[in-house]
């Protein structure tokens, strides 16, 4: 007696949708190319002087071209995932299946995730490596104290930029599910870079400035916005940790929240907008 072979489960559904997502990265020239870019672009700017000064001179270099080319890259690894579905008639196809929105989103971002990981990490990891061996001093390799130069004060700066390039990816895939059309996810994902890169920043300013904001409130109050966030929390836990002293920047733990708040958020949205 042969019996039915059970429906897959919640799990199986949502690596269904990764390994669909996956393919479609792996076949976008796009990706490969924005990826060969940011590489060229990372490695120019720390080989023209930064490499031979060491990991965190390397840092402070790349951080400033990093805020801006991180959104530019995850919004457009995200702002198409879900509204080009709708656009092709997927969507419709999808919601014959027993795949919830949590998890129609949640199989889309992971699999989005790891393309986006490979276009920011690899340049950054050659970088490094070209750090290590073109630094002109020896490095403390284990030092994690005041002044000292360490591959994991550069180590904590991957990390850093990794979770600010999932978080605006996550943001980039709200825009896509709340879109009603590919036009105007795109007109949506530049209002969002917009608002991302500069809109966020100039409202902190504004409100600072006016007298709406305290002073004393200001630390916390960056966490706001994901990229003020990102930029506090790299002065505060590897550029300020390698000078050994110098003003606060940014509180850690509101940061660190500010990010998680934006990226649960974002995902909940998209969740929400596809159950419409």
């Amino acid at each position: 007696m042969t019996g039915k072979a059970s429906p897959p489960g919640p799990a199986e559904r949502v690596w269904r949708l990764f390994g669909r997502e996956l393919r479609t990265v792996a076949r976008t020239r796009t990706y490969l190319f924005l990826t060969a870019a940011l590489a060229a672009i990372l490695l120019g700017i720390a080989l023209t002087g930064s490499v031979t000064a060491g990991y965190v001179p390397t840092v402070v270099d790349l951080l400033t071209p990093l805020e801006l080319l991180v959104p530019i890259i995850a919004v457009a690894f995200g702002y198409r995932a879900i509204v080009a579905d709708d656009a092709r008639g997927e969507l419709d196809v999808l919601a014959t299946y027993p795949v919830s929105a949590r998890e129609h989103v949640l199989g889309v971002y992971i699999g989005r995730a790891v393309g986006l990981l490979i276009a920011i990490v690899t340049p950054l990891v050659i970088v490094g490596g070209a750090v290590a061996f073109r630094r002109e001093e020896p490095v403390a390799i284990y030092a994690t104290t005041a002044g000292a130069d360490s591959p994991i004060l550069f180590a904590r700066f991957v990390l850093l930029t990794i979770a600010f390039a999932l978080v605006v990816l996550a943001v980039a895939l709200a825009i896509s599910a709340l879109a009603g059309g590919i036009r105007s996810g795109l007109v949506l994902a530049i209002v969002a870079l917009i608002v991302l890169l500069v809109g966020l920043d100039l409202a902190l300013v504004f409100g600072l400035s006016a007298g709406y904001l305290p002073e004393s409130a200001l630390l916390e109050a960056i966490a706001i916005s994901p990229l003020s966030a990102y930029r506090g929390l790299v002065f505060e836990t590897v550029i300020t940790t390698a000078a050994g002293s110098g003003p606060e920047t940014a509180s850690v733990p509101a940061s660190i929240l500010g990010l998680a708040a934006w990226l649960v958020g974002s995902l909940v949205v998209a969740a929400w907008a596809l159950r419409r």
